[in-house]
């Protein structure tokens, strides 16, 4: 359940990076609202994953997956750059997530 919870907090913190791109610096009601509702909501899942899982890993993984996803949004959405070097980064990212996970030591 730990890692259901991490990945579900991972899923908010994309949420609230995406509503923090569209309030216009905190002048637009709705997207402000879902980003605080989103980044309180992540916390808390984190904490619940927390009980479970090591601190350095769970967290590691938590902004890993939410740096990932926030640069697939920015590609996909916003139209920003694809260049080989950032696919190459984002590899080393995702492979960097998936070996700590799969590196043994964790509960759960």
């Amino acid at each position: 359940m730990a890692w259901i919870y991490l990945l579900l907090a991972a899923a908010l913190e994309i949420a609230m990076g995406l509503a923090l791109k569209l309030n216009q610096g905190w002048t637009r009601v709705l997207p402000s609202a879902v980003a605080i509702a989103a980044a309180l909501a992540s916390i808390y899942l984190l904490a619940l994953a927390l009980r479970a899982l090591p601190v350095g890993t769970a967290y590691a993984i938590w902004t890993g997956i939410g740096t990932v996803g926030l640069v697939a949004v920015g590609i996909f959405w916003f139209g920003e750059s694809l260049t080989w070097s950032r696919v190459g980064f984002l590899t080393l990212a995702i492979i960097g997530i998936a070996g700590l996970r799969f590196s043994g030591g964790d509960a759960a």
